[in-house]
């Protein structure tokens, strides 16, 4: 418990820093944002309107300390003020619509990808030598060397455009109303396949690989060796000592990727036109949104914080060594 209240610590002062440099970066930017957003209505709003819509977006001449601790109120609660690209909608509410589209495209490609990549490379590594051993790795490898977004455009062209298999955009069909019925899940399913399978392809693969090396070496291990001796089961060994010691690395890794998984699909957003997180940043960057653009950077960081503190308290699970450190 200690050990994970320390932690909890260190993660409640990076969650600081992250608000803090996320209000001051903006501001320290040469030139006026406030102008840079509002120079398309010049000559046809007043004077009197644009400094309401300045007011309205929190883009003020009061001190910048009052302007900090303004923010950081507001930010507490969850309050990032109204989007410019998507006037009148609050950016927390862009954002929620958008993360979720992302955590189900990139999030059920990571995982997949994780737990078919992790159990690969244990069988592969407990076969070292064999068929699956020789073979895989240098196939997954070759696909793991091309960027998932060509991959993705790839896919949409032969697949949509030439066969007419899968849609060409969006995250359900437009003529379909959102609800919780059959027609409509499997809509999203029907459209989640293309996207999601350049993800998967290509970072299984690193998953494969990983794991498979750090078995390796956990095999050669004396307690592996020991647990042998002692006429334990084959499956038992595999998976109790040489398997859960050997995925502590990879645990990490995949907290990681959770974490910039929310930005990490941008491209493939983009290239399939689906309503992500990633796909909102671009349209908020071409929009000078910054009430946008802060809110989703700041919640790209919550993320990797979080799938972090989750990671730390898994280790606690994982390996007992951790509790007393």
């Amino acid at each position: 418990m200690r050990y994970i209240l320390r932690r909890l610590g260190f993660y409640a002062v990076a969650a600081w820093a992250s608000i803090t440099l996320n209000f001051f970066l903006p501001r320290l930017m040469p030139g006026d944002p406030a102008s840079a957003i509002f120079a398309r209505f010049q000559g046809q709003m007043t004077p009197e309107a644009l400094d309401a819509l300045r007011k309205a977006f929190g883009l003020t001449d009061e001190p910048l300390i009052k302007q900090y601790i303004t923010y950081l109120s507001h930010a507490l609660r969850g309050d990032f003020g109204i989007s410019i690209a998507y006037f009148p909608a609050p950016v927390t509410s862009v954002i929620s619509t958008g993360l979720l589209w992302t955590l189900l495209l990139a999030g059920v490609a990571t995982i997949i990808s994780f737990g078919v990549g992790s159990l690969l490379g244990v069988t592969a590594a407990w076969r070292r030598g064999g068929r699956l051993d020789t073979l895989l790795p240098p196939a997954l490898m070759f696909i793991y060397s091309f960027p998932y977004f060509w991959l993705a455009m790839l896919a949409l062209f032969l697949f949509s455009f030439q066969l007419g298999w899968f849609p060409l955009r969006h995250a359900y069909s437009d003529a379909l109303a959102p609800g919780p019925n059959f027609t409509f899940v499997g809509s999203i399913l029907y459209h989640l396949v293309l996207p999601a399978g350049p993800i998967l392809l290509v970072t299984v693969g690193g998953w494969m690989l990983g794991m498979r090396n750090t078995m390796i070496a956990t095999n050669a291990e004396d307690y592996i060796v020991m647990a042998e001796a002692k006429g334990l089961g084959t499956n038992r060994i595999r998976t109790n000592y040489a398997a859960r010691n050997a995925l502590l690395p990879s645990v990490t890794a995949f907290g990681m990727s959770l974490g910039f998984l929310v930005g990490g699909a941008l491209l493939t957003e983009v290239v399939f036109a689906y309503p992500g997180i990633g796909y909102t940043l671009l349209s908020a960057v071409q929009n000078l949104d910054y009430p946008l653009m802060q809110g989703i950077f700041l919640t790209i960081t919550t993320f990797v914080l979080i799938a972090n503190f989750l990671v730390d308290i898994v280790y606690v699970r994982l390996d007992p060594r951790v509790r007393v450190s």
